[in-house]
This record gives C-alpha cells, sequence and structure tokens, in this order.
C-alpha cells in the first residue's frame, strides 16, 4: 500500500527526491501524511481537489480489504 501511494505522487511531482511518506498505524486506520515541494502542492491537490480525491479514494478501496480506513493527508 505504501508503494502504491509513493508511486502515484511520483507520477503527479516533478521533485521527485522531495516526496516523504510518513505513515501512522492504529488498530482501526492509517494516516498517511504526504509532504512534496511547495511547487508541487497544486499538481497533487489538482483542481478543486480532484486529483487528492481520487487518490484517496485508491487508498481507501485498498484499506477496506484489510478492515481498515485509511486517511491520506498531503502537506509543502
Amino acid at each position: 500500500m505504501d508503494e502504491l501511494l509513493k508511486f502515484l505522487v511520483k507520477a503527479l511531482v516533478e521533485k521527485e527526491d522531495e516526496v516523504v511518506l510518513e505513515k501512522e498505524e492504529d488498530e482501526n486506520t492509517i494516516t498517511y501524511h504526504v509532504k512534496v515541494a511547495s511547487a508541487d502542492l497544486g499538481k497533487v491537490i489538482g483542481k478543486n481537489g480532484k486529483t487528492a480525491s481520487s487518490i484517496r479514494t485508491v487508498m481507501k478501496s485498498i484499506g477496506a480489504k484489510t478492515h481498515k480506513k485509511v486517511f491520506v493527508k498531503f502537506e509543502d
């Protein structure tokens, strides 16, 4: 799951080496903090947040297989 999220974000940004993925895992939830360069934040979020919403949907559907809620937070 971690590798998929990192792959999706790196495909969108120009500064791939500045992508940092932090994971917090509890009993029923997984929270990902995705940090990208300030210039790339808009590319990851997309118009009206549609790209970010799509990434979150993919991650939530994968999390459903493991019966965990998945949250993705984007930061610069």
